[in-house]
């Protein structure tokens, strides 16, 4: 019976969404407002981690702090342009390629900096 309830109270939330004028425009912007409400938290998760391990990252050294550096900036790069590589194959290839590279340099450099 708590799972009808529960049901009847999501279709009730939903409908209005779904058949009323604007109903799609205001879905959009809460998909939009909830997206980027993740990404802030995944920014803020990451100056917190850095703001802990900087000194880890200091001793790595410059070339392979800036390694590093670059293999996350790769990865961040492909990973927003993901549907413009994967409407070809050349860029489903060129995806692919980059986001193994990227780890690649990103486990050599921590397996390196472990190895000490």
């Amino acid at each position: 019976m708590k799972a009808a309830r529960n049901i009847a109270i999501i279709l009730v939330i939903a409908v209005p969404f779904a058949f009323l004028p604007g109903g799609t425009t205001a879905t959009n912007v809460i998909l939009v407002s909830l997206s980027v409400a993740f990404l802030a938290s995944v920014a803020w998760v990451a100056s917190m981690l850095y703001r802990e391990h900087r000194g880890a990252l200091y001793l790595l050294g410059d070339r392979r702090r800036a390694l590093l550096y670059g293999a996350v900036a790769v990865l961040v790069v492909t990973l927003t342009a993901t549907n413009r590589l994967w409407e070809t194959s050349l860029g489903e290839v060129a995806w692919l390629v980059l986001l193994g590279l990227a780890v690649y340099v990103g486990f050599s450099v921590v397996w390196a900096a472990r190895r000490y």
